[in-house]
């Protein structure tokens, strides 16, 4: 009896594919592409997801290796997949760096700094806060279940081979950025509100007191209400991510 392998090939460049978007996705979701996270495991994490779902989807790749350019087009196509659904569930995430840095120079701490392991950079320490207890969230609440099922269903929605919409990939760019941007206003209004009151009570009281250091007594005060109204509105305040987040990833999952 023979034994033909001549179906190796296709199914190696079929798993390369998935591959590609596999780690392309893992390396931007929320959660699963922290930068704090080493590459090697957000690698062997791409690895174990792409053998979970190549059995489901193996049909959906018909590679052909009669000639090199095909192949190349469906794999820079996987990539630009991968990267699009990545990217706009990596800018839901950036919302709390919005809220976190408007919430700090409202309180005086704009220049309080610290590495954000999320991002791999100098942000404002509330925004890093935020950040790291939003990707806490992402677990306790099992929205990285969500993550699992959008990367799963992208195959409806995005089929291999197929060159994805540019035009529709720009209008979900701009749309998340400006979600982002407007879930990080909203989740730090109480603090814009508190800062307006704040400020128009300590001009009118230097107008009333010339002599008064308003500064000295400005600072303590702002951070110790600030801190205080953190305290009392934060489980709020995440509640409102939460539930963005998961909406953003309920979209990507198509539900």
């Amino acid at each position: 009896m023979t034994v033909s392998l001549t179906f190796l090939p296709v199914v190696a460049a079929a798993f390369v594919l998935m591959f590609a978007r596999m780690g392309t996705l893992m390396m931007l979701l929320p959660a699963f592409g922290e930068r704090n996270i080493p590459v090697r495991i957000r690698l062997a994490a791409a690895v174990l997801m792409t053998f979970m779902l190549f059995p489901l989807h193996r049909d959906a790749y018909q590679v052909e290796l009669s000639g090199f350019g095909p192949l190349v087009f469906m794999l820079f196509g996987e990539l630009a997949i991968g990267f699009v659904l990545g990217l706009a569930a990596r800018v839901a995430m950036a919302s709390l760096q919005v809220a976190g840095t408007v919430i700090a120079n409202q309180l005086g701490l704009g220049f309080v700094t610290a590495v954000d392991p999320t991002q791999a950079q100098q942000g404002a320490l509330l925004g890093t806060f935020l950040a790291l207890l939003g990707v806490t969230l992402v677990f306790a609440s099992d929205l990285h279940y969500v993550a699992i099922a959008a990367i799963a269903n992208s195959y409806k929605v995005f089929a291999p081979g197929v060159p994805p919409l540019t035009g529709d990939a720009l209008q979900l760019s701009v749309r998340m950025v400006a979600d982002a941007f407007r879930i990080g206003v909203q989740i730090s209004a109480p603090f814009l509100l508190f800062g307006m009151v704040f400020n128009v009570g300590l001009g009118l009281l230097a107008r009333l007191m010339p002599q008064l250091q308003v500064y000295f007594l400005a600072m303590p005060l702002s951070i110790f209400a600030g801190f205080a109204i953190l305290l009392a509105l934060v489980g709020a305040m995440m509640g409102v991510y939460v539930d963005f987040l998961g909406g953003v990833l309920a979209m990507l999952a198509g539900r």
